[in-house]
């Protein structure tokens, strides 16, 4: 899911990299370069934002399963 994520992240900051300086007029070559910058960089920081939210994720359900348990467990019976 984070590699997804990321990935996905990465692809738009490029295509909004090469639509905004192919009408800015800039040089092929100079657009080009700075849209797989700018893609390398959202990758990056993508994949680390997407580790912490899944880690975050795990965390929170990990907490829920336990206190599902304690409260299924520590219930009293009344036998009907």
């Amino acid at each position: 899911m984070t590699q997804r994520i990321a990935a996905a992240m990465s692809l738009v900051v490029f295509l909004v990299c090469l639509l905004s300086g192919a009408s800015a007029g800039n040089p092929f070559g100079t657009v080009v370069t700075r849209a797989l910058l700018a893609m390398l960089g959202t990758l990056v920081i993508g994949l680390i934002v997407g580790a912490m939210a899944q880690r975050m994720l795990d965390e929170n359900l990990k907490l829920e399963e336990e206190k599902m348990k304690n409260e299924s467990g520590s219930a009293p019976e009344d036998g009907r």
